[in-house]
């Protein structure tokens, strides 16, 4: 009883740590966040102006938004905005960061989802009936296109899926466009060939995971053990190497859910879908740094909440990782 007391306090330590050395790197990206934008050449004030502004001219643009003051009292205020929800005004529109980036959110995460939901059932059976079939016909075919797909950027993968499937076979629209009034048809064929970009990014490394942390696990002297008993070896997969492989596993699919995420910025880009990831490129271009900044930071905040989930799934699913060495 107290070994298992004992137990759960170093597992709630290990979790704690886990969460402060999140929260501390959060707050390094935010500083790199801001710094980063800070040093962007140009700012709001010429991208309004134009050519034709005047020194006279920007140094009144520039006080009126307050870009006039050092940088380090508009980080904190800046940072204090974001642990209350306050993400500031667009700097060329005037209007709230928050109002701008709420109706992005969603289809952000739709497209992300709608990836995640395809690919991580898809990975994970691929990885377990290659595993199952070491050696053999399918297996290499597999591991081969498994490959290829790792070495294609999604940006070729988007533009193949738009000449296949726009421009020479006429299927599906090039620009995905959905709004609340779509039907579920209409955001499926708007929406097919940015998830299917997605999709393919992510599908072989999750595959190749799998089916290496299975393989690995089966080399274990008790699962060799069951072998030579002649326990079906698919019996031995899904009851025996499964469960001792899913750390790895899920370490590496929430990885990739990490880079979905992240790599929305090129899928939303090439298929004008307005997103969060179009907004940041937008925002970009027109120097308007709230709205880099927020979308930056979403960015930066899934990809962090991604990675403590699966360092403790990993600190619970494996005993090991609670006892230093």
């Amino acid at each position: 009883m107290r070994g298992d007391q004992r137990e759960g306090q170093l597992l709630t330590k290990l979790i704690l740590r886990r969460l402060a050395l999140g929260a501390i790197t959060l707050l390094v990206v935010s500083l790199i966040v801001f710094g980063g934008t800070e040093i962007l050449p140009g700012d709001v004030a010429n991208a309004i102006l134009g050519q034709g502004a005047t020194p006279e001219n920007l140094q009144v643009i520039r006080k009126e938004l307050g870009l006039d003051r050092p940088a380090y009292i508009r980080y904190f205020e800046w940072l204090g905005g974001l642990f209350t929800g306050d993400l500031g005004n667009s700097l060329a529109t005037q209007r709230p960061v928050s109002d701008i980036l709420a109706p992005r959110l969603p289809k952000t995460l739709l497209l992300g989802g709608l990836a995640a939901l395809i690919a991580v059932p898809l990975a994970v059976t691929l990885g377990l009936y290659t595993a199952m079939r070491p050696g053999s016909w399918f297996d290499r075919s597999l591991t081969t296109g498994s490959i290829a797909m790792v070495s294609a950027p999604e940006f070729l993968i988007a533009t193949l899926l738009v000449l296949a499937f726009a421009v020479e076979l006429r299927w599906l629209p090039a620009i995905a466009r959905i709004s609340e009034s779509s039907s579920p048809g209409e955001v499926f064929i708007a929406l097919a060939m940015p998830v299917a970009t997605l999709t393919a990014a992510v599908l072989a490394p999750m595959m190749r995971m799998t089916r290496s942390a299975i393989l690995n696990v089966l080399s274990h002297p008790s699962i060799e053990m069951a072998i030579l008993k002649g326990v079906p070896r698919r019996t031995i997969i899904l009851k025996h190497a499964l469960p001792n492989a899913i750390a790895p596993i899920i370490n590496v699919i929430a990885v990739n859910l990490a880079y979905i995420i992240g790599g929305v910025l090129v899928v939303e880009t090439i298929f004008s879908y307005d997103g969060v990831a179009k907004l940041m490129v937008d925002g970009v271009a027109a120097r308007d740094l709230p709205v880099v900044q927020a979308c930056a930071m979403f960015f930066c905040a899934i990809y962090i909440v991604f990675n403590l989930i699966a360092d403790v799934v990993s600190i619970v699913a494996n005993p090991r990782l609670r006892h230093s060495k």
